[in-house]
């Protein structure tokens, strides 16, 4: 228990407060190295590094050895770009380009994941120089993606292959969380057969949850996200990970609450008996998921405590009646090494990718072992 707010950190804080620690995020690159054998780790920094800072997570991911990064769009990339400064990363855009963007992706260095006829074409029609460009395939996911028959079509389009020239092949899982599926084994069939279109090109596949799967899903590049971040790959803890993300939050109020009273909006909890409430500076603005209630917890004092009632907007009761020592302005940990992120967005009922997105909003955000030029 860390006395009166202070952070073990940095200053008091008033509200939720966000640490990032770098070093953990590091030996998650590692792991994920070991597990991808030869691959390429290409780490995914969209959506701001999955909330956890897409400079600062990719600026130690450089580093520790990463030279290609993925984004979903194209102001991503260019962020990023801006972000890692003279380091000369690949940056590869998911959302491929749209008219008109090509001198943009031309003049900032940035690769589109090519994911239609008509994205390709566009690429073709404006396409400056010899920059690189990759081609997204559809195994089975039916979202963004060539199809089957059209990469077939391409392949025995040697003069339009030839222009095109693309760097790497990808495609992406649709149920890699799920080992047992069969539709992991269908898609991997399928991108084996893609790949054999294409035996000059590189082939990317994976994602987090791909690489535990094994080596036949690797390929030469894997792309992780999730559980560089510290989330497990098949949406529960994994103690292999450690964890990246640690949500703080102090006491505002600690109250008595009798048996028979309520707690919180819709007094959908009342009180079995007398309780010990901690009031902490945390809600669904700070991207506590109100879901979470009543089935969540948070860490205090060396142990789980129980959420009281609903999550409100920028408050939560948890049950501190074990607790005799708990006072104003002391830290309760609402997600971190001791209550996963998989653990939190399972009681939400719903993923870590949505709650790590979201904790950042109006969070303090402090990084711990940030890279140095």
């Amino acid at each position: 228990m860390t006395s009166q707010g202070q952070t073990p950190y940095g200053p008091p804080m008033s509200g939720a407060h966000l640490t990032i620690d770098l070093d953990a995020l590091s030996a998650n690159y590692r792991l994920l190295q070991t597990l991808s054998g030869a691959s390429e780790v290409a780490p995914v920094v969209k959506a701001d590094g999955y909330g956890m800072g897409a400079a600062q997570t990719a600026r130690r991911l450089w580093a520790e050895g990463a030279r290609t990064f993925y984004v979903a769009r194209l102001t991503e990339g260019l962020a990023l770009r801006m972000a890692l400064g003279a380091r000369t990363a690949r940056i590869l855009v998911f959302d491929g380009m749209s008219p008109g963007e090509a001198p943009v992706f031309e003049a900032h260095g940035l690769i589109p994941v090519l994911n239609s006829p008509q994205q390709i074409d566009l690429w073709l029609e404006a396409r400056p120089g010899t920059r690189e460009a990759a081609l997204h395939i559809d195994t089975g996911m039916n979202r963004l993606g060539l199809s089957l028959a059209e990469a077939s079509d391409l392949a025995a389009n040697p003069e339009r292959l030839r222009r095109l020239s693309p760097c790497l092949v990808i495609s992406h899982l649709a149920c890699a969380a799920t080992p047992e599926h069969r539709l992991n084994r269908v898609q991997l069939e399928r991108f084996s057969a893609v790949r054999s279109l294409f035996p000059a090109v590189s082939a990317s596949l994976s994602s987090s949850a791909g690489i535990f799967l094994g080596p036949d899903y690797c390929f030469d590049q894997v792309r992780p996200g999730i559980s560089l971040y510290g989330g497990g790959p098949h949406d529960r803890p994994d103690p292999r990970l450690a964890a990246v993300a640690r949500l703080e939050a102090p006491i505002l109020q600690i109250r008595d609450v009798p048996a028979g009273e309520s707690i919180g909006y819709g007094a959908e909890q009342t009180a079995e008996k007398p309780l010990k409430v901690a009031i902490i500076a945390a809600g669904y603005a700070d991207g506590y998921p109100r879901a979470a209630s009543p089935r969540g917890s948070v860490w205090f004092d060396g142990a789980a405590r129980r959420l009281l009632g609903r999550i409100s907007m920028d408050l939560t009761a948890i049950d501190v009646t074990d607790a005799p020592g708990a006072r104003l302005g002391d830290l309760v940990q609402i997600l971190g090494p001791e209550i996963s992120v998989d653990h939190v967005a399972s009681a939400a009922g719903g993923s870590a990718y949505e709650l790590l997105v979201r904790v950042g909003g109006r969070s303090e955000r402090q990084w711990r072992g940030e890279a140095r030029d």
